[in-house]
C-alpha cells in the first residue's frame, strides 16, 4: 500500500486518481476547498485523509503538508493537481484573474512543493507529479493567463528535477492535451471587449466540443499511476494523441528557427 497526497481532489484528474487509488487498496490525503464534496468516499475508512485547503493560503498549505506526514507517516507521491483556466485575450483580463490564477495555478504548485520536499528528503525518497499540460509546450489565442502559468511550472520543474534526483525524490510533469473532465465547464470567462469581438482565434463558446477532447479521464489518471511506480520516470509524461501531434509540432517548429538562426547567433559572441 502507498500513501499519496492530492491537491484539487473535488472533480476532474484530481477526484479520478483519488477514486482509483483508494479502489486498489492505497491511502490518499485528499486536499481541497469544499471537503464536503468527497463525503460519497466515506466508506473508505481510515485510507482517505481529508483536509480543506485553498493552495492559496501558503501558511495553511504548510501546515496541512506538515499535519498529513506527521499523522500518515510516509507520503510515497505527492500529486499537485490543483488549478483552473481562464479564456480571454489578454487586454480583456482583469488584475483579479492575474492575481488569482497565478497564485492557485503557480505560486499555489511552487510552495507546494516547497512544502513537501524536506519530508520527502528525510524520508529518503519519493515522487512529486505535478499537473501541466499540453499547454506548457504551446499557446492557443485566448488562454495567454493559462499558458503563462503552465510554461512558469515547466521551467520550475526543469531546474527543479536535478536538484532533488541525488536525495532520491524523483519529479513528474504530466502533460496531458484536451481530456473529457470537468475542467472546462468550470473555465472562467473575462468579459469581451468589442475589440475582440469577432476575433476568429479567440474561443469563446460555453464549452470545448467534446469531439475535440480526445483523453479519456480514467485512463489519464491510471497513466499517472503507473509512472509514479516507476523506478525512473520520465520527467515529461505526455498523455493524449493530440498533446503528442501539438507538442511534436510546436517542438519541431522552434527548433526550426532555432536552426535559422545558428548564423546570427555565433555572429555576436566576443571575437
Amino acid at each position: 500500500m502507498k500513501t499519496w497526497l492530492i491537491t484539487g481532489t473535488s472533480r476532474g484528474l484530481g477526484r479520478e486518481l483519488t477514486e482509483q487509488l483508494l479502489a486498489r487498496g492505497d491511502r490518499v490525503a485528499a486536499t481541497l476547498r469544499d471537503p464536503s464534496r468527497l463525503a460519497g468516499l466515506a466508506g473508505y475508512g481510515d485510507r482517505l485523509w481529508v483536509r480543506p485547503l485553498d493552495v492559496t493560503d501558503t501558511v495553511r498549505l504548510r501546515e496541512v503538508v506538515d499535519a498529513a506526514f506527521a499523522e500518515l507517516g510516509r507520503i510515497d507521491v505527492v500529486v499537485s493537481n490543483a488549478g483552473y483556466g481562464v479564456i480571454g485575450a489578454a487586454e480583456e483580463l482583469t488584475d483579479d484573474h492575474i492575481d488569482d490564477l497565478i497564485a492557485t495555478n503557480l505560486t499555489g504548485s511552487i510552495q507546494l512543493v516547497r512544502a513537501v520536499v524536506p519530508h520527502l528528503r528525510a524520508q529518503g525518497g519519493g515522487r512529486i507529479l505535478q499537473v501541466s499540460s499540453m499547454g506548457g509546450h504551446m499557446a492557443f489565442p485566448g488562454f495567454s493567463l493559462y499558458h503563462t502559468t503552465k510554461w512558469g511550472i515547466e521551467g520550475f520543474f526543469e531546474a527543479l528535477a536535478p536538484e532533488l534526483e541525488p536525495f532520491g525524490v524523483r519529479t513528474i510533469l504530466v502533460e496531458p492535451g484536451m481530456v473529457r473532465t470537468s475542467f472546462y465547464s468550470a473555465v472562467q470567462r473575462a468579459a469581451v471587449h468589442a475589440a475582440y469581438a469577432s476575433n476568429p482565434a479567440i474561443m469563446r463558446g460555453d464549452a470545448v466540443p467534446v469531439e475535440d477532447m480526445p483523453g479519456d479521464q480514467a485512463k489519464v489518471a491510471a497513466a499517472m499511476i503507473d509512472a509514479a511506480g516507476l523506478d525512473a520516470p520520465p520527467r515529461r509524461l505526455l498523455l493524449g494523441s493530440d498533446a503528442y501531434g501539438r507538442v511534436h509540432a510546436a517542438l519541431s517548429d522552434r527548433l526550426a528557427d532555432v536552426e535559422a538562426q545558428k548564423d546570427l547567433a555565433h555572429s555576436t559572441d566576443v571575437s
